[in-house]
């Protein structure tokens, strides 16, 4: 691998949402907003003014860029805030906007984690938790890094890889979380489905004639 196959982090998010919606996105370029996306965007573009902040006990530095060798990944974090303990210790302290409530299934704690993985290798620390401000509610949910988190990050990081490596593009699989999906027109998944049921219709008429 060289400095070429560096992927985007966002990319671990739509993997683990949608392998298709992955796929179409970073094997075949296609994209689409919706209200989602673009609400998404606007919160994102209010967090990622470059800068800092200097709050009691807490620095906070806003779109840093962010890169992991190991992973193979590039990103920029929203916030990345430095906060001392009474030892004049800094942790550092990862924070993503997202737009939606929390979601049930862990997607966005895997782009959280490998900011986590880069800013590990970058600064030569342990970084135990982040966390996401979700943008419907208006807080922040703290994340804790555990070794089944950084090991489900990892393993979505090679599957990304593999699947863009190989332009691999999955079959569409319809499900509820089709109707949030921005790409739903270019995926198509309910005529894919319907289409794939009349065919299969045909061929069980054909063999019992």
């Amino acid at each position: 691998m060289d400095v070429d196959d560096f992927l985007p982090m966002s990319a671990l998010q739509h993997l683990s949402f949608c392998p298709r919606q992955c796929a179409l996105i970073h094997v075949d370029r296609v994209w689409a907003d919706n209200v989602r996306t673009v609400e998404g965007t606007l919160l994102h573009e209010r967090a990622d003014r470059p800068g800092g902040e200097r709050r009691p006990e807490v620095r906070a530095e806003r779109a840093l860029w962010l890169r992991s060798e190991r992973l193979r990944l590039v990103g920029r974090a929203d916030v990345v805030e430095f906060v001392r303990d009474d030892r004049g210790r800094e942790r550092v302290h990862p924070v993503e906007y997202k737009r939606g409530r929390r979601g049930e299934w862990g997607h966005d704690e895997v782009q959280l984690c490998a900011q986590a993985i880069a800013l590990e290798e970058m600064m030569g620390v342990t970084v135990e938790s982040g966390a996401l401000y979700h943008g419907k509610s208006r807080r922040r949910r703290e994340v804790v890094f555990s070794p089944a988190l950084r090991a489900r990050t990892e393993r979505l990081a090679r599957e990304l890889h593999a699947m863009v490596r190989g332009a691999v593009v999955p079959a569409a699989e319809y499900g509820a979380k089709c109707e949030e999906c921005s790409l739903k027109q270019a995926c198509m998944p309910k005529v894919r489905l319907d289409a794939s049921g009349y065919i299969r219709s045909l061929i069980r008429g054909t063999e019992s004639e």
